[in-house]
Formats: structure tokens, C-alpha cells, sequence
């Protein structure tokens, strides 16, 4: 799988994108992470492998526990592909607009 589509599959899941949020503000355990989205601790470890296999998230073993942080910038490339799409939509959108007013002004 191409590292864009991990990348929107991580995304794709409302509890993964959730634990982005968490570790956008601090590193966490997965102790942490589990207790506000109800889940068991295997049940986080399976979301937080899918992150880390989309490069999202980073994990590492400190003492018992293990700590999750953001991952290396992965999101920038699933930015970068959503804007070249918006960009080529407003090019779209803007000749249409150009479109209808030509038509107007020819009716008139």
C-alpha cells in the first residue's frame, strides 16, 4: 500500500484521528490514550500500529509503558495531494464562472 493510502486510511477511523488529537498537544501512553475513548489497551495498540504504519505516529517502550508522539510530518503529504485536487476544482469552478457570465452577457 502506498504510503498516501495508509496515510487516509489511518484518517479514515473517528478513534485514530481522536488519538492524533491527544498527541497533538503531548506525548501519551497508551494507558493514557485508552482511557478517553473506552477502549482496551490491546484495542489502542491496534490503532496506534495502523498510525505507525502510516508514519503518523511514533512509539517507543520507556520503562513499562509504552509513549506515542506524532510522527514524522506525514500529513503534509495528504495536504499537499487534497490541495493540488482543490486547486485543480477552483480552476474548474472558475472557468464555469467565466462560462455562465459570457452566456449572460451574449444573451443580453
Amino acid at each position: 500500500m502506498r504510503t498516501l493510502d495508509r496515510t487516509f486510511f489511518a484518517l479514515s477511523d473517528p478513534t485514530r484521528r481522536g488519538i492524533l488529537e491527544l498527541l497533538a498537544a503531548h506525548p501519551a501512553t497508551i494507558g493514557e490514550l485508552a482511557q478517553p475513548f473506552g477502549l482496551t489497551l490491546n484495542g489502542v495498540k491496534k490503532h496506534v500500529r495502523v498510525l505507525e504504519d502510516a508514519e503518523l505516529v511514533v512509539s517507543e517502550k520507556v520503562g513499562r509503558a509504552r509513549e506515542c508522539r506524532l510522527g514524522p510530518a506525514q500529513l503534509q503529504d495528504a495536504a499537499r495531494w487534497i490541495e493540488e485536487y482543490r486547486n485543480a476544482w477552483q480552476a474548474r469552478l472558475d472557468r464555469f464562472g467565466t462560462y455562465v457570465e459570457q452566456t449572460n452577457a451574449q444573451r443580453r
